[in-house]
Formats: C-alpha cells, structure tokens, sequence
C-alpha cells in the first residue's frame, strides 16, 4: 500500500546563508521559509517550488530546462541553489518553479542527497535502514 508521505522542512536561500556566515548580513535577515506540506515525491527528480515560495526566497533564474511529466515535456524555469533541511538533515539544491497551486515537491535527488527512504507501510519518510540511522554518503 502507497500513500502520501508529508514532511516538515526549511528551505533557505543560500546565497544569504553564504553572506550572512561571511558577517556581511544579520544572520535573521536570511530568506527562509518553514514548510509543513511538502510532498515527498519518489516519481519527481528534484527539489520543486510553487512560485510563490520561490519569490519569498528570493532565488534568482538561470535557466529553463525541459522536464517530462504526465502531461508531456514543459518548460521548468530553474532557480539558484536554496539549502533543504528535513529532519535535521541539510543539502544544496536547485530549485524547479510549479505552480503555486501544488505543495512543494521533494523528489528523489534530495533524499539521496539527505539518505532518506520512503517507508510506504507507514507513509512515512526514514534514515536509509542500510546505513544505521547516520547520515552517510555514497560515494562508490
């Protein structure tokens, strides 16, 4: 049985982050946002914003890459490198805009990066079980 599996996670902007470790900006003046409903997405690639989370973030545009989705090929407008912290567990992402009708998504990128597994039995998200509950990195 597969369900929704809903997290809890912060998204910052890391360029603020960047400015602020350098002593250049007041460390609560860092563009961050607290998330209740983000959707675990095992179907999706990477980390995805509704817009308006991406404006709150103040993440700037580089790029628009094609993506494929159920729907056929899109255009997915790319954002600068935001940190994702979920369970005390933190990478650096790239951001893909969605529409601001849609929970933000967390696709399988981030939790390879974070050492997350989908426990689909009890919809939940959990340390990879292979690695004894540590945050580790594949490397091999």
């Amino acid at each position: 049985m597969m369900g929704k599996v809903i997290v809890s996670a912060t998204i910052e902007n890391l360029t603020d982050l960047e400015i602020s470790q350098r002593g250049l900006m007041p460390a609560d003046q860092v563009r961050r946002i607290e998330i209740d409903n983000a959707l675990i997405d095992t179907g999706a690639t990477g980390l995805m914003l509704p817009k308006r989370m991406i404006a709150q973030l103040g993440l700037r545009h580089f790029k628009t890459r094609s993506a494929k989705g159920i729907g056929g090929t899109v255009d997915l407008p790319m954002y600068s490198v935001a940190r994702l912290t979920i369970m005390g567990r933190e990478c650096a992402m790239d951001v893909g805009e969605i529409s601001d009708d849609l929970p933000p998504l967390i696709g399988q990128i981030p939790l390879e990066a974070l050492d997350f597994v989908v426990d689909p039995r009890n919809q939940r998200l959990i340390p990879n079980p292979e690695h004894g509950g540590e945050h580790i990195m594949e490397a091999f």
